[in-house]
């Protein structure tokens, strides 16, 4: 005998299921669902009459879905008696309205409106990918979708990727939508689209000739104070010295303090696959940026490459030291989910920043006393 709120808690946890969301979501032969009750027992009817009413009323006030109801004779009792037989389930909307969770009907609605205004193509996708749809707004899984409907092989004809207008898209489009577009170009183009990389599969400037500024923080370490430096040239040459600042923004160049064994390397944003290079495996690595969730998406992606990496200056502390008087709100988020690199404290502080009106502390507003206390911290071996 089970309880509406025994099968309400069934039909949530069924949501989560990719293979059924997307099946019962996309496939009209998947309804009605019938979910059978459970008849009282005699036991319960005789010796605990207050108990069954209560499983009676339950089921009585149930507005959602269909309850069908069977007459059933029980001993001792001179009539048949009304009880719930199963719980018909008509549509996907009765689905949701059963589950009677906010957070689901809040999916139901951001994914219904993403199907209805894109190619039934990515519809599997975008049921099955939730994590990856919730973390953006519906409008700009809509204009992914649009845009990716008219990319094709090579059509950047050596362009970066920020230099497409496509469908109305901005210059960083490309930079916050990348994992979605390459899942969706994959749909229409196959394999190929992850095999040989998204920037050769549309013949685009490769974002690793990204210029970066090079900076040494001792005398006589390079041959310079400074220079740029394309990114994946740093792909291939190893810097001298023991230590490597990478710093989101290169206006914060005059905010660090000389410091021995130590480059720094500013005006990455994004663009971090360089990263990889084998040479850094052998540096001490820090990675400074804003506090806020872009800044926090970077570092996660920073420490995907080098797992070792201290964030400098990028926590709570730091945020409430300097947010209440610098802080700004933040244009548009990276999304309502942290990114899966980031600490425990990290993530608490990315949930953080999301809840805020102003949730971004940028660099520039750091004194540099505490930028140089926080500098020679990681260069003594504490994180700071």
């Amino acid at each position: 005998m089970k309880s509406p709120n025994d099968l309400s808690n069934k039909l949530s946890n069924q949501w989560k299921n990719a293979d059924l969301r997307e099946r019962r979501l996309l496939s009209t032969d998947e309804w009605p669902l019938e979910l059978r009750v459970g008849a009282p027992s005699a036991k319960l009817v005789i010796e605990h009459p207050g108990e069954f009413r209560s499983h009676l009323n339950k089921w009585k006030a149930v507005t959602a879905g269909t309850v069908h109801w069977e007459d059933k004779s029980y001993r001792d009792i001179s009539a048949p008696v009304s009880v719930p037989k199963y719980w018909r389930i008509s549509s996907p909307s009765e689905w949701v309205a059963v589950c009677n969770n906010i957070d689901i009907k809040n999916e139901f609605s951001h994914m219904g409106r993403i199907v209805e205004n894109t190619d039934k193509i990515f519809h599997s996708l975008i049921l099955r990918q939730r994590n990856l749809v919730m973390a953006r707004n519906s409008d700009e899984v809509i204009l992914t979708a649009k845009v990716v409907m008219e990319l094709a092989p090579s059509c950047a004809n050596g362009r970066p990727l920020r230099a497409l207008s496509i469908a109305g898209c901005d210059s960083k489009f490309f930079e916050r939508n990348r994992s979605l577009i390459i899942q969706m170009l994959i749909l229409r183009f196959g394999d190929v689209v992850n095999d040989i990389g998204l920037e050769k599969f549309l013949d685009a400037l490769d974002e690793n000739d990204h210029w970066l500024l090079v900076a040494p923080l001792t005398q006589g370490l390079l041959p310079f104070e400074q220079q740029r430096v394309r990114a994946r040239e740093l792909l291939k040459r190893e810097l001298p010295g023991t230590h490597i600042i990478i710093v989101e923004n290169e206006k914060c160049l005059y905010q660090l303090p000389m410091l021995p064994g130590t480059i720094a390397i500013l005006g990455s944003g994004q663009n971090l696959k360089w990263l990889s290079a084998e040479w850094l495996k052998g540096k001490s690595v820090a990675y400074w940026g804003d506090i806020d969730t872009w800044g926090l998406c970077m570092l996660s992606t920073a420490r995907r490459y080098i797992p070792k990496l201290i964030p400098l200056m990028m926590n709570m502390s730091v945020y409430d030291a300097y947010g209440a008087e610098s802080a700004v709100s933040e244009p548009e988020t990276a999304g309502g989910i942290p990114p899966e690199q980031l600490n425990d404290k990290e993530i608490e502080l990315y949930k953080f920043l999301v809840s805020q009106d102003k949730g971004r502390l940028e660099q520039e507003f750091i004194p540099r006393e505490f930028v140089k206390m926080g500098v020679e911290l990681w260069i003594s071996n504490w994180e700071y």
